[in-house]
């Protein structure tokens, strides 16, 4: 009886393996057939690149969002950043800008005129609140108004994404509908209101800045894209430091873009959600750039305001601790005249530049020292910088603690004790960099308006979140008794 149970338990066991076998075979031959389909088809990850030789390969920053966008074998690297990679023929066809293809979607909010343009003396022709770019585009004041033009390089880059032939450069699209918007973009020429206009004129009760900000929250706050998101999903520039004062308090869920965040309180402005954006240098980029280390025969230089606000009291030390220094430019006073043209001729011949905090964190002479290429000394304990979370400037800047730099020769010995061969590679790094901070018309892959716009790409997955977030009970109504 036993032997018996054992035969059969035995051609059980081997009824149950050929069944097995039976299933799994096919079952592994189906999913290797779905596989090779996968592969022959081009999904994004079975996708054979030795199957184009010929082609140039897209890699992007992913920001949450699947969408590519192209880079150059000659831009340089962010280091950290998953990638996206995606195959982009070599022809270089001339092809409308496609919406499917640029890493953010912008609805441009249609603003009277008052708020960007007509600061231009431009003039409407027709209904159209916005220039043909193709008759003309209209220029912005230079002198240092230009540091804080951020408003008028991403407007024009918006209006030309609609007939654009570079659609593999371009980050950001405008569309006409929000609804297909990742986020919406309000063109107000703030800072330069602030500068124009924040003055009260005799026959005036408010300034005309104010004015416009009460108008400007007015019409946001009226319209329907401002009330479906709580305007979380909304850009508003303010990158002077004293524009927007008013207004900011009352639109403080958009996502500001700013040079610092020196007078926000962090409820209304922080790191989570807005953009650091760089000044516009006003100092004449360093081309063809042969300099060397003995060539550039001024240790430390700089030249601006020292009598200033807030942090702004340690440039008035620095200034008695430096200025006997015999191989250290130390001028105090503002750029005016040929102020412009003196200093780029000081930095080009320079080593390392101060940037020191001024009335804000932010300083204007960081983007001047980078266009330079000299090494900036940074002494500003509470900066915020652009694209950090994508770039380390410790690889060409010096960062000093303010603590540290008003012990008396601290500064001055840390400067000498950096020999040649580091300087050289800060040097070498920052001629790699530099264009991520170059502002022009066309934008091209890789500059300032570029770099702002993937900025803006990387924080879209936080404001979904919270627009999803503040929409939880918004259909819900309690019973009434």
């Amino acid at each position: 009886m036993a032997v018996a149970e054992r035969n059969a338990l035995s051609i059980g066991l081997i009824s149950q393996k050929s069944f097995f076998c039976l299933f799994s075979t096919p079952s592994i031959l189906f999913i290797l057939s779905w596989f090779f389909v996968l592969r022959s088809t081009g999904h994004p990850h079975f996708i054979d690149y030795s199957f184009f030789p010929n082609s140039k390969l897209r890699v992007v920053v992913d920001s949450g969002n699947s969408e590519p966008q192209h880079q150059s074998d000659n831009e340089p690297s962010i280091k950290n950043s998953p990638v996206v990679i995606e195959e982009v023929p070599q022809e270089n066809n001339l092809v409308k800008c496609n919406p499917n293809k640029v890493l953010l979607k912008v609805f441009m909010c249609d603003l009277p005129l008052e708020f960007h343009f007509e600061f231009l003396d431009w003039k409407a022709e027709g209904k159209s609140v916005w220039p043909d770019l193709h008759a003309k585009v209209p220029e912005y004041p230079g002198g240092l108004n230009l540091q804080h033009s951020i408003e008028y390089w991403l407007t024009l880059d918006l209006l030309f994404s609609e007939f654009s032939d570079h659609s593999n450069a371009r980050t950001a699209i405008r569309v006409h509908n929000s609804s297909e918007a990742d986020v919406l973009f309000v063109p107000f020429f703030s800072s330069l209101c602030y500068n124009w206009y924040s003055r009260v004129r005799p026959h005036q009760k408010k300034s005309k800045n104010k004015l416009l900000q009460e108008k400007l929250v007015r019409f946001l706050t009226a319209q329907d894209e401002w009330k479906r998101s709580g305007g979380r999903d909304h850009i508003i520039l303010a990158h002077h430091p004293n524009s927007l004062l008013d207004a900011r308090i009352k639109l403080w869920p958009a996502m500001f873009k700013l040079a610092d965040f020196g007078r926000y309180p962090p409820n209304i402005a922080n790191v989570e959600k807005d953009v650091i954006a760089p000044y516009k240098h006003v100092i004449k980029t360093f081309i063809n750039d042969t300099s060397d280390f003995d060539s550039r025969p001024t240790l430390l230089y700089f030249q601006g305001a020292i009598y200033r606000k807030d942090g702004g009291f340690v440039g008035q030390e620095l200034f008695y601790l430096l200025k006997d220094e015999k191989d250290v430019h130390f001028s105090i006073g503002s750029i005016q005249k040929d102020g412009i043209s003196k200093a780029s001729r000081g930095m080009h011949s320079s080593k390392f530049c101060l940037n020191i905090a001024g009335d804000t964190p932010s300083s204007s002479c960081l983007f001047d020292a980078i266009a330079s290429h000299c090494v900036p000394v940074i002494i500003s304990d509470d900066i915020e910088l652009p694209y950090e979370d994508v770039l380390d400037y410790s690889e060409f800047c010096i960062f000093v603690r303010t603590s540290d730099a008003l012990k008396e020769n601290f500064l001055i010995n840390l400067v000498r004790s950096i020999r040649r061969d580091e300087w050289t590679r800060m040097w070498a790094r920052l001629k790699e960099v530099e264009e991520f901070f170059e502002f022009q018309y066309p934008s091209k892959e890789g500059d300032a308006v570029q770099m702002i716009w993937q900025a803006v790409a990387r924080k879209v997955p936080i404001v979904r979140m919270k627009v999803h977030k503040s929409r939880r009970f918004a259909h819900y109504h309690a019973p009434k008794d």
